[in-house]
């Protein structure tokens, strides 16, 4: 005696022997669809969520919904980060390395150091000295520095503009 139940539950199809691949399912276009996920962009949730909270009915909205996603212009990427630090300094350096170009450092306690400098890094400067031991410096005690020939006599006026004009 067959039950009612039995009817209505579809026969199990079993795996043929001749299939290519027994452990795998017969290709079928609606079960083979790309599966990608895709993820709603903020603006989509947004919207869901602005509908979800509507109120129903004649009563209105206490505050005037937020623009629409599609109204609105499309959002720009972020600016790009920039770069730790510019090639001016080390184009500087390796200007003034090859070269050979005698410097002089002035250190944040005054004291200046005369040199050339032979090879640099991120943090330090390793300058050559003649007739002294060489000094590795690091950057950070450095105040500024400037190119020997660029030093002035001592009673050179700071500005030469106005010592063209007392010499006049």
């Amino acid at each position: 005696m067959a039950s009612p139940l039995n009817d209505t539950i579809p026969p199990r199809i079993a795996p043929s022997s001749s299939s290519p691949n027994p452990g795998r399912r017969p290709s079928d276009p609606e079960m083979s669809a790309n599966r990608k996920l895709i993820r709603p962009s903020l603006a989509e949730v947004r919207d869901q969520l602005a509908r979800a909270t509507m109120p129903v009915g004649p009563a209105a909205p206490a505050f005037p919904a937020a623009p629409r996603a599609s109204t609105a212009p499309a959002r720009t990427p972020k600016k790009p980060v920039p770069p730790d630090q510019t090639n001016a300094e080390s184009f500087y350096y390796l200007k003034q390395m090859q070269a050979k170009t005698d410097m002089v450092l002035v250190l944040r306690d005054g004291e200046r150091i005369h040199g050339v400098i032979e090879w640099y890094d991120r943090h330090c400067l390793k300058v050559h000295r003649t007739g002294e031991p060489n000094l590795l410096i690091y950057k950070d005690t450095i105040r500024y520095m400037y190119k020997l020939d660029e030093e002035r006599p001592a009673g050179a006026a700071a500005n030469p503009e106005k010592a063209a004009n007392e010499s006049v």
